[in-house]
């Protein structure tokens, strides 16, 4: 059996798939644009937020607390592939660039979604 600070290390060794996704309103539309380094953890967090109704973002809490979890949906846009081994590259930073792109291309505000420029 693995002792805590073994687990702790092995946990700090693990690689989560990071990248863009979105949160998509299905009843109009909306879109909320965003990145986080562990894709598989942050739809959790974003819909704890949200079900506590203490997400930073507050016309997407409007709108979950008026259309419910039930109208919306978290998609992935783009995962960014880490190298086996790679100890240079900034990751963190080249998910905020990738995010930047998407936010770009799809222009998440105003009528169109919920992020704020």
């Amino acid at each position: 059996m693995k002792t805590q600070k073994e687990l702790k290390e092995a946990y700090k060794l693990m690689k989560f798939p990071m990248g863009v996704f979105q949160i998509r309103n299905t009843v109009n539309g909306k879109i909320f644009v965003d990145s986080s380094n562990n894709l598989d953890a942050i739809w959790n967090r974003y819909r704890a937020e949200l079900g506590f109704g203490s997400h930073p973002n507050k016309a997407l809490q409007q709108d979950w607390n008026t259309y419910g979890e039930e109208n919306f949906r978290y998609e992935i846009l783009s995962v960014l592939e880490q190298k086996e081994g790679d100890t240079t590259t900034d990751y963190a930073k080249e998910v905020k660039v990738l995010e930047a792109m998407y936010k770009e291309e799809l222009q998440p505000y105003g009528e169109k979604g919920y992020n704020i420029k």
